[in-house]
This record gives structure tokens, C-alpha cells and sequence, in this order.
């Protein structure tokens, strides 16, 4: 039995996104933690780095954003550090009592603690997983 929950709230956000009608302006760097969140609770870490990008991708399609502001390795960089945290809960009720639990993970330039600034933005970065170059990112059990 899972440790962690979805509520209402988390439910209708999934929904909204899923439908692409959550604004660009209201898409910020807390709805992706949310979204890794959800994403995994339902679904193993490789699954929900697939999920996420098609999510992400069909989103920015939708909203007309070029492609390329997707970036594989943050994507996934944070898929892995959500699921550290999530292992590392005893218990969450939403996403919303996960992020209070650990707001740190609000921060989204922690990233930079685990890559440079050269190697994180770089197009090979954006385009592909790479591992971190100072300090890597915490496993998971």
C-alpha cells in the first residue's frame, strides 16, 4: 500500500494539465514538482520520466512554446529527487503536504548544487539525461 496520497486538489490539477488548460503564466516550477509528484504514485521512476516529457511536451505544443525549452535533464533530475523525498516520507497526504514536508524542494536552483552551470546548460543537457558533474543526486532506496 502506497505511504502516499493524491487529494481532490491534486486530482483536478492532473486533469487541468492533462486537458492543457493551466496557463504558461500559472505553470511554474511548483506545478512541476506537483506533476512529478502524481506521476509518481502511479507509476515506477523510468515510466514517470517517459510520462513527464510527453506530458511536458504535448503542453508546450499546445501552448505554442518551441520544443526546445524542454530540458531532459532537469526532467529527470527531478523525477529523482522527488522520489528520494517521497522514500524518505513517512506519510503524505497531497502534493501540497509533500512540498510543506520538504520545501526545499521549492528551490529549483538546488540543481546546482549537483551540476555545473555549463553542464546543465548545455544543449546535450536538454536534449538527453546527464549525470551530475559536482555532486549527485541523492538515491532512492
Amino acid at each position: 500500500m502506497n505511504r502516499h496520497k493524491m487529494n481532490s486538489q491534486d486530482h483536478e490539477f492532473f486533469s487541468h494539465f492533462n486537458k492543457n488548460d493551466i496557463s504558461i503564466k500559472d505553470f511554474h516550477h511548483r506545478e512541476h514538482i506537483r506533476l512529478a509528484y502524481v506521476l509518481l504514485l502511479q507509476h515506477d521512476v523510468d515510466t514517470a520520466c517517459v510520462k513527464l516529457k510527453n506530458l511536458l511536451c504535448a503542453y508546450l505544443n499546445a501552448k505554442g512554446v518551441d520544443l526546445t525549452k524542454y530540458h531532459e535533464t532537469l526532467s529527470r533530475a527531478w523525477i529523482l529527487a522527488v522520489k528520494h523525498f517521497l522514500e524518505n516520507t513517512p506519510l503524505s497526504m497531497s502534493s501540497a503536504d509533500f512540498i510543506a514536508q520538504h520545501p526545499g524542494i521549492l528551490d529549483a536552483s538546488i540543481m546546482y548544487t549537483h551540476y555545473s552551470r555549463q553542464r546543465l546548460d548545455s544543449d546535450l543537457a536538454r536534449q538527453q539525461f546527464v549525470e551530475p558533474d559536482l555532486e549527485p543526486i541523492p538515491m532512492y532506496a
